[in-house]
């Protein structure tokens, strides 16, 4: 028996592609508002505004803001222990910069964190999930030193409405997304390497400054950092191919050293001497810095890289998701993302023997096209990967000792895609009937995975 009688068994949504409602109960635009659909092949786009021959996926999401109610019962019937959700900061604050937060939105969420409770779920807080309030424009986004208080003050409001019935915060998903997607971790259009630096910078100082407010706030709150998961393996043994694997690795996990040591490392100095790139640093940061390290790590796993060689000095198609390196020993899903549930155990031994904090997965599972037949999603895919993955863990808690205290599959609903803005690329335990110009009933249906996954969760990991 690997799992503790507490370990949490959940699921994970997020407020920016599962709520909808984008316009209603006070909530002002965000980042992901002004992203068009696209496709695996076509990007999608971001416009001035919300235009009228445009469609727009974070308008209508999951429909879960009218459906909340349902859908916790739903999550309950699962036998989950834990919901890892976000609250879209300008559902509190319409334009990020507001005088006082509005009082709609609060009840929202307090509403829904009551259910969650009454069902004896566990949730997981995401402070900001890539849904930046539209208003912070003027301040350039995360470019702007203003941005860093008005999150703090964010940060202070939930943290006071909810003391007590949230234990466990994250302060922002996917940190190191700002190195590959700058538009919805920081609301970045083409940044030059100063700009996405003081964007990180300024990401890290208002983390501190939540972990910070929290432990303040209440002593019992655990807050971690958030890691979007690349892995890497070199493409052979050349030294020269292991050595970008180094290079690629420091690129992403500087974000993981900051967050739980308090500093940057030294690679990361070097690397911004050597291209010019200064922190916009004030008095009193490297004691907010060092003061507000985060209590454990958590991190999303889908796939793994492979690294080897580099062209004008750059990983061949780096975008976050492919280095222009398919790993021959993987079958890959049909969005061409690497399926390595052996990756995950590696993962885990990696995070863990580099900072010896706590680990929790937070997101993990497989994008695919759901078929209903008479009435029934059998999603055999889908188990088998979430099966081999936790599987995986398993080995990674019971023979590797590594301390594991939380998974969270994504996703409990079927939801847009962040990297295609489709619904038809699913996740979910719970099929929604929506497709993806947004028309449909939205109707929920239990997939074969449901009932699945409640035995897992109710086996504590054993029956799989």
């Amino acid at each position: 028996m690997p799992f503790s009688k507490d370990f949490l068994w959940g699921t994970a949504e997020c407020a920016g592609q599962n709520e909808g409602g984008f316009n209603e109960g006070g909530k002002g635009l965000t980042t992901l508002d002004v992203m068009t659909l696209g496709t695996k092949e076509v990007k999608r786009k971001i416009t001035e505004g919300i235009l009228e021959n445009e469609i727009y996926p974070s308008r209508k999401g999951s429909d879960f803001y009218h459906q909340y109610k349902e859908d916790i019962e739903l999550l309950a019937g699962m036998h989950i222990k834990a919901f890892r959700m976000s609250i879209a900061w300008s559902r509190i604050f319409p334009n990020g910069d507001d005088a006082e937060p509005n009082e709609e939105g609060l009840k929202f969420y307090e509403d829904i964190f009551q259910r969650l409770r009454q069902h004896q779920i566990e949730p997981i807080v995401t402070m900001s999930h890539f849904d930046i309030p539209l208003g912070l424009k003027k301040y350039g986004f995360w470019g702007g030193r203003e941005t860093v208080g008005l999150f703090e003050k964010y940060a202070r409001t939930i943290l006071l409405r909810y003391k007590g019935l949230v234990k466990y915060w994250l302060t922002f998903n996917e940190i190191n997304c700002m190195s590959t997607q700058p538009w919805v971790a920081g609301g970045l259009l083409n940044p030059s390497e100063q700009e996405r630096a003081t964007a990180s910078y300024h990401q890290f100082l208002a983390s501190a400054l939540a972990v910070k407010a929290a432990h303040e706030i209440d002593p019992q709150n655990q807050v971690g950092m958030m890691y979007c998961g690349h892995f890497t393996y070199a493409n052979t043994c050349n030294p020269e191919d292991v050595l970008h694997t180094v290079d690629f690795d420091h690129q992403m996990m500087f974000y993981v050293d900051v967050q739980t040591r308090g500093k940057y490392p030294q690679h990361r100095v070097k690397w911004m001497e050597r291209n010019h790139v200064v922190l916009p640093e004030q008095d009193g940061d490297a004691r907010i810095m060092k003061e507000g390290i985060v209590d454990f790590i958590s991190f999303s796993y889908y796939l793994t890289h492979v690294t080897g060689e580099k062209t004008n000095g750059v990983y061949k198609g780096l975008n976050g998701i492919q280095t222009g390196y398919k790993n021959p020993y993987l079958k890959e899903t049909e969005w061409g993302w690497a399926i390595d549930p052996k990756g995950l155990r590696y993962a885990l031994n990696y995070l863990y023997d580099t900072y010896q904090l706590p680990l929790m997965i937070v997101e993990n599972g497989i994008g695919a096209k759901d078929t209903v037949t008479d009435g029934r999603i059998h999603d055999q895919y889908r188990i088998d990967y979430l099966r081999d993955h936790i599987l995986e863990m398993k080995k990674a808690v019971d023979l590797d000792g590594i301390p594991v205290i939380g998974y969270t599959t994504w996703a409990a609903l079927d939801l847009p895609s962040l990297s295609t803005g489709e619904m038809s690329k699913r996740y979910g335990f719970l099929y929604v009937d929506g497709d993806d110009q947004g028309n449909g009933t939205y109707r929920r249906i239990k997939k074969d995975s449901y009932a699945w996954y409640q035995n897992v969760c109710d086996s504590n990991g054993e029956e799989l």
